[in-house]
């Protein structure tokens, strides 16, 4: 396969720092991850395109630049636990393994999943673990977070995934209808509570699971 370093380079300069996303870490952890080994064959040509990509079961690797403004919004640390919901191909929790000092992601479909677990496996990313669940349930006796990262919009930020937020936590995930524009959302666990902060419009794909949509295509029952 062709190095394709150059166009890692090209797509942190041309579609993520000029729209504002300026951690240097992040940047960096976007220019070193290979992002057409988490597309599929057929979508190579296009890994650094600026627009989602179809990697099958329905589902899409984020846009480059939403991948970089999730992370940067994270704020995360080395030192930092990191909860995945939604790992899909994998890219995402590969870009924050190199920024945390562990990354745990959640894959509802188990096609995506085991895809992910030895995609991240073959190329080197052994502070990944990627674990086939409902992702609305959070990372059963994983103990807290530091850091969660939501790849897909429910209806309300799940129960559990709030109970695994650690204290000074941030929590970043899409809020809103399924199929129209929703609200990326961040929460800070701070000693006087939560806060919630909008972060702007979003479109993803619906969060399916019992804290979150249903895949008839309406809430899961709470």
């Amino acid at each position: 396969m062709p190095d394709r370093s150059s166009d890692r380079q090209l797509m942190v300069a041309s579609q993520i720092a000029p729209r504002g996303v300026a951690d240097a870490r992040v940047l960096d952890a976007m220019r070193s991850v290979p992002r057409e080994e988490f597309v599929p064959p057929a979508q190579r040509a296009d890994a650094y395109a600026d627009h989602p990509l179809p990697i099958g079961s329905g589902q899409t690797i984020s846009q480059p630049y939403i991948v970089a403004m999730m992370l940067e919004a994270a704020e995360i640390a080395p030192e930092d636990r990191v909860l995945e919901i939604g790992a899909g191909s994998g890219y995402a929790a590969a870009v924050a393994s190199r920024l945390a000092a562990s990354v745990c992601a959640v894959e509802r479909i188990g096609d995506l999943a085991r895809a992910a677990a030895g995609r991240l496996a073959r190329l080197g990313y052994g502070n990944v673990e990627v674990r086939h669940d409902d992702g609305t349930g959070g990372w059963p006796g994983g103990g807290s977070f530091d850091v969660i990262l939501v790849a897909a919009a429910g209806p309300e930020i799940p129960a559990p995934l709030l109970a695994q937020l650690a204290p000074g936590g941030r929590l970043v995930m899409p809020v809103g209808p399924r199929g129209e524009a929703q609200r990326l959302t961040r929460i800070r666990r701070t000693p006087e509570g939560d806060r919630h902060e909008d972060l702007g419009a979003v479109v993803f794909v619906p969060l399916i699971g019992a804290a979150g949509y249903a895949d008839d295509g309406g809430s899961a029952p709470g």
